[in-house]
């Protein structure tokens, strides 16, 4: 980890606390470092994820708005992807504002309970975009499989049932994750070469066994994972099995054509999860880490709803109407 002057921690004012008993200095704030460069450089990258922020907001709530007022959007499929764009809400508000601080200052400091407070609001719509990834999937699999019995299947209540209980399932296993992770001690350094306060990089600067907090990701936290993508690979795999037996080629592309935005989405947030927690590359440089973070954590809550109004016509059309309406 690049090393970091008295100098400098005494300018952003990091603080630590002697301990009488152990003669341990333990870390109350921590200092996150960001990307450390030129002026220039920075500033550039400043302006960047401001513009993608301020479009993400408006983009989302416009997603939002949209499902919520349309009768035609008063579909299971969009109200999914209004939960995913609540979901994403929350992870760039979470993320960005305190990104930039660190940017135009070159690096900034965050108290202990406001990093514990990041890590739980990192780990929740993390969590919960990756479930609902696969009820998404689950939706799309009984449109095409089985849609004589869609509307049967897909209710209103089975679907807030179980958007809540994705949302109950993922606060609960990110709550337990934040509040072990709190009790560590943090008796080193405390500079984070990172974004943002990510379980990673704050297990490697605890002096403390993480064995328990190690365990609780696996145990809790993989289910998040390996389920969903097990859900998503098999919905899949009987949606191809369907589609190949339509007779017609105009059939099979209007079907493939459904889903082609969830998949997109799903091969986005799971390559970048599988390459920094999953299955990480072991010549990946801390650099490298914190651009494939920015991926799923700035650039992928923007995309998102991209992909799925540019590529939607029921979205297009409800665009149009609000616009007419308001505007012409």
């Amino acid at each position: 980890m690049k090393s970091i002057s008295q100098e400098t921690a005494e300018k952003y004012n990091i603080r630590k606390i002697e301990t009488s008993d152990t003669n341990l200095t333990v870390v109350t704030d921590f200092f996150l470092l960001g990307f450390q460069g030129r002026q220039l450089f920075r500033n550039v990258l400043f302006l960047l994820f401001l513009l993608v922020f301020v479009a993400t907001i408006c983009v989302n709530l416009l997603i939002i708005i949209l499902v919520s007022t349309s009768k035609n959007l008063q579909t299971p499929m969009y109200f999914f992807i209004s939960q995913l764009s609540i979901s994403d809400i929350i992870l760039s508000t979470n993320i960005v504002p305190n990104l930039l601080y660190i940017l135009l200052n070159n690096g900034g400091t965050v108290s202990f309970i406001g990093c514990m407070n990041q890590l739980f609001f990192f780990l929740t719509p993390d969590g919960f975009e990756a479930l609902l990834l696969a009820v998404m999937s689950y939706d799309r699999y009984v449109a095409i499989c089985n849609p004589l019995r869609y509307a049967t299947i897909m209710t209103n209540r089975f679907c807030i049932n179980l958007i809540t209980m994705c949302w109950l399932l993922d606060t609960f296993i990110s709550f337990t994750v934040t509040i072990t992770s709190s009790k560590l001690n943090f008796c080193g350094s405390n500079f984070i070469d990172h974004v943002f306060c990510d379980l990673v990089p704050l297990l490697e600067l605890s002096c403390s066994n993480t064995f328990i907090v190690h365990l609780e990701v696996y145990v809790m936290g993989s289910p998040i994972i390996i389920i969903p993508t097990a859900i998503i690979v098999v919905s899949y795999t009987y949606i191809v099995i369907s589609v190949l037996r339509i007779p017609s080629s105009t059939g099979r592309q209007k079907a493939f054509s459904t889903c082609s935005s969830h998949l997109i989405v799903v091969s986005i947030f799971y390559w970048t999860i599988f390459s920094v927690y999953v299955f990480p590359n072991s010549r990946q440089t801390r650099v490298t880490d914190k651009i494939l973070s920015l991926l799923y954590t700035v650039f992928t809550p923007f995309i998102n709803p991209v992909i799925y109004s540019l590529r939607n016509k029921d979205i297009k059309e409800a665009v149009q109407k609000v616009f007419h309406k308001h505007v012409m």
